[in-house]
């Protein structure tokens, strides 16, 4: 069973999903049940033996603060709702797994019912905590997991912490001075590779109606709630654009991004021939990897697509409620993977110069950066699943069980 926590925009959901396929791919009979509140979840393409249970949506918009997204309830009472979902889930569905997303306890502690049930009737449940490589700027994350006795949780109820990163790149042991008992528990698998898309660059040109000498953008927000401003300055800057460049721009808003919003983008672009504006693809991938050149906010999937397809860009993180995207903006800046320019500092004229350096910039080798995440936490997972295999087979078989279990075989 997967929790994916969410709140705030697709990264959760997005991460998850890619983790679920590659462990269904590479662990025969294995089935997964994923519990989220991802008003996406049915727009993706789901892997044969995968399912899901869709909680009421909560938001985290950029305050920091939880609501609730749809429903008319208050956030006590849904998070209720969601607590006693989850914990009828894992009762009967009783996963030899259970593979937490980022929050030990959960939204607003929504899984201690969940996890103390686990603890008490099925012990031989194994608990996974996944991270991604950076949480939010130590000054935040320490107190906040003092807070709400994360190092605790972890060290009472969980088996493992898979990061989905690099110490080189970010030691979330010693940027968040985790205590020995937790950071023994830590194991680093690596980012996560994101396969090429399921169409060709030349599909995707042809489709665009590129011209060879034009020069492919992709401007994307992720989920674009908070997208907005990037897009509209980037439409801004194609008016500085040299005569000498050629470009042809696509422009993906993201499905969360208010409805006023992408009517106003949607006025604004269609000043613009040369540019495409869209709401949402389920084949990103296909696009960034047909790009010359990428605009994005400084999500984790997002970085992860550049970095596995190896295409210069410009990021403009996002700087709240989390300052994880500019975190890691700026590490991955200083290594020379890619322009990141601070949303204080944006302007039409500073993000057009910063593309325009990436397109004639040779780019540096990415492949320095361990890209296994996937694979690496597979290999976990389906030894820990063997293992368990192993030792149920060989309770069965054990010669002192035999009567006993000849006795419930009986009155069964």
């Amino acid at each position: 069973m997967v929790y994916s926590h969410d709140g705030f925009g697709l990264g959760n959901i997005r991460r998850m999903l890619a983790i679920c396929t590659h462990l269904l791919d590479s662990i025969p009979e294995l089935s997964i049940l994923v519990i989220s509140g991802s008003p996406m979840l049915h727009s993706f393409r789901l892997p044969k033996r995968l399912d899901y249970i869709k909680l009421p949506c909560l938001n985290r918009g950029t305050s920091g603060e939880m609501s609730v997204k749809y429903l008319g309830t208050e956030i006590e009472e849904t998070v209720k709702l969601r607590s006693e979902l989850i914990l009828s889930a894992i009762a009967n569905f009783k996963p030899d797994i259970f593979l937490v997303d980022k929050k030990p306890y959960g939204i607003r502690n929504e899984l201690k019912a969940a996890i103390e049930y686990l603890k008490t009737k099925l012990t031989e449940t194994s608990l996974i905590l996944l991270l991604r490589d950076i949480l939010d700027h130590r000054d935040v994350t320490i107190p906040e997991w003092q807070k709400h006795g994360n190092n605790e949780a972890i060290h009472r109820f969980y088996d493992r912490v898979l990061v989905v990163g690099t110490p080189e790149i970010f030691d979330i042991r010693q940027e968040y001075q985790l205590p020995p008992m937790v950071a023994e528990k830590v194991q680093f698998c690596g980012y996560i590779r994101t396969e090429l898309g399921r169409k060709s660059p030349n599909l995707i040109r042809s489709e665009l109606r590129l011209s060879p000498e034009e020069q492919f953008i992709l401007v994307t927000p992720g989920g674009g709630e908070d997208g907005y401003r990037l897009i509209d300055t980037y439409l801004s800057s194609l008016v500085l654009l040299p005569d000498s460049y050629k470009f042809r721009s696509l422009i993906i808003c993201g499905p969360e991004m208010p409805l006023e919003h992408q009517a106003s983008l949607q006025r604004k672009a269609a000043a613009y021939p040369q540019v495409q504006i869209g709401e949402f693809t389920d084949d990103l991938m296909s696009y960034i990897a047909t790009a010359d050149a990428v605009v994005a906010m400084g999500g984790y999937n997002t970085t992860c697509e550049i970095l596995s397809a190896g295409k210069p860009a410009v990021v403009v993180p996002r700087i709240k409620p989390s300052r994880e995207q500019c975190i890691r903006a700026e590490h991955l800046s200083k290594l020379g993977i890619l322009a990141a320019i601070h949303p204080n500092d944006l302007t039409p004229d500073i993000l057009l110069r910063s593309l325009l350096q990436q397109l004639q910039t040779p780019q540096i080798s990415f492949s320095t950066i361990n890209m296994d995440g996937l694979p690496k936490i597979s290999q976990y997972i389906s030894a820990l699943l063997a293992k368990k295999k192993s030792v149920s087979s060989f309770c069965y078989k054990s010669p002192e069980q035999l009567p006993e279990l000849m006795m419930i075989a009986k009155i069964v």
